[in-house]
């Protein structure tokens, strides 16, 4: 067996420049809003800043905050920022309680440290992706690029490309080997096939082309090789991307085991800041609707209670993160707390549904007690919703991909529930509708669609469809 090199990951030199930069802004708050003061910067306001470095430097690498951002929205990256810096915060505050050294500071200035900051930190970042922009305006730095493989990967990986300016990546074309009437057409915007792969190597040793993209087919090894073999005579940069995009990805992402790289084809959008961001967005969120939803729970249980026998609460088995089961609370609506093998459930003038119960299901106030859930951390606000345990075992083996619904928390709405797949799914094909919705929740996440759901959700509720 022939010894097999490591491959390693590249650390771009922007991720240090960000964590350089992030430090500066960090003690450039604490100076500024100490000389706003008369205060004097002596050593409790020096091992505050030193800390809050620490904090923040460790915080932004769980959070990925010193990734490689390009293509990716400012949004998103100050949404970042605002979050690593709040927890930090919230670490300092509870530092200083438990050392007793909150009198050695000055609120005023404390407060306008924790403010000015991330202000600086985001001014920072812009500023950087502004400087990108403008040297790739002026053209430093600026490489030639070529896709070999016209097919629909190539098209897309020149469309991502020219969609990411700060790459400073100019396209010069495609080049194939094959015949033009076995080519698809050619999108308008990415111009032409430029020629045969032995025109790309001319191109490529007279230096005309910096970077070369290969995107034939996985299956197509023989063919790779044989370009890999012919490149290997200029030296141009040769990438291979690999056609992933024939498998149902849900959130792909690269990592690397020792310096071998993987990529992950069915993994969860909920890691690094995109999973902190959840998380507090259901603390936050759902803690405010918990309060003002307090006094109403309180009053429902009462009227269950004595409207029909049996307690107000119940638990039933969901199936939840990675298919591990929870219970989730449910206000009672019916005259049996039904738990079992058997999923049987409700339908149009169920004699096992109360009247008030009736209420609670269209209006779905049966489901304000999985607040308790979100709070403890077995759902989310927002996701795939929980199905029976029994309707999970049912359906997994008739749906493909049933379960990867599973590598988010169930949420108490979700994409299906506001796209009018909510209530029974008594048959398979309702099934199926629903569970293209969920992965389709997972693999287009952000906060603003959190949002566009929950306030959705409030118009669905109204209109009381499906729902029995």
């Amino acid at each position: 067996m022939p010894d097999r090199q490591p491959i390693y990951q590249r650390l771009p030199l922007l991720g240090a420049w960000y964590r350089i930069a992030d430090a500066f802004c960090i003690v450039l708050g604490l100076v500024v809003s100490i000389r706003q003061t008369t205060v004097s910067l002596d050593n409790p306001y020096v091992i505050a800043g030193a800390m809050a470095i620490i904090l923040y430097g460790m915080l932004g690498e769980i959070g990925a905050m010193y990734q490689n951002w390009h293509g990716v929205s400012e949004h998103r990256e100050a949404v970042g920022v605002l979050i690593c810096w709040g927890l930090t915060v919230v670490a300092l505050l509870i530092l200083g309680v438990v050392t007793r050294h909150t009198e050695d500071f000055s609120r005023l200035a404390m407060f306008r440290w924790f403010a000015v900051t991330p202000a600086l930190i985001l001014a920072g970042r812009i500023s950087t992706r502004v400087v990108q922009h403008l040297f790739r305006a002026l053209g430093y730095g600026r490489h030639t690029f070529a896709v070999v493989g016209v097919n629909e990967l190539g098209f897309r990986l020149a469309h991502n490309i020219e969609a990411s300016p700060e790459m400073r990546l100019l396209f010069a074309g495609f080049f194939d080997d094959r015949p033009e009437e076995r080519n698809p057409n050619i999108p308008d915007d990415l111009g032409r096939r430029i020629g045969t792969i032995q025109d790309l190597i001319d191109q490529a040793k007279a230096g005309r082309i910096d970077r070369i993209y290969i995107t034939f087919p996985m299956r197509a090894e023989d063919r790779i090789r044989g370009v890999l073999e012919r490149l290997g005579n200029t030296t141009a940069s040769v990438y291979i991307v690999p056609d992933f995009f024939v498998f149902q990805l849900l959130h792909s992402r690269w990592t690397d085991i020792l310096g071998l790289p993987v990529v992950s084809v069915f993994d969860t959008p909920f890691y690094g800041i995109d999973g902190l961001a959840k998380r507090l967005f259901d603390l936050t969120v759902g803690g405010l609707i918990l309060l003002a939803s307090a006094v109403p729970m309180a009053l429902i249980a009462a009227i269950i209670r004595y409207t029909s026998p049996g307690p107000a609460l119940f638990r039933q088995r969901r199936y939840g993160l990675d298919g591990r089961e929870i219970r989730i609370w449910k206000f009672r609506t019916m005259t049996t707390c039904e738990d079992g093998a058997q999923a049987v459930q409700a339908k149009p003038g169920d004699a096992r549904v109360t009247r008030f119960g009736a209420i609670l299901r269209r209006t779905s106030l049966d489901e304000l007690p999985q607040l308790f859930n979100v709070m403890a951390g077995s759902m989310s606000l927002v996701g795939p919703r929980p199905h029976a345990t029994a309707q999970n075992e049912e359906f997994r083996t008739q749906i493909a991909g049933y379960m990867l619904r599973h590598k988010v928390k169930p949420g108490m709405t979700g994409l299906a529930q506001v796209n009018g797949w909510r209530g029974a799914t008594e048959v398979p094909e309702k099934m199926q509708k629903r569970i293209e919705f969920d992965l389709r929740y997972i693999r287009e996440w952000s906060l603003w669609l959190d949002i566009e759901i929950l306030v959705r959700t409030v118009g669905v509720v109204l209109s009381q469809k499906n729902a029995y």
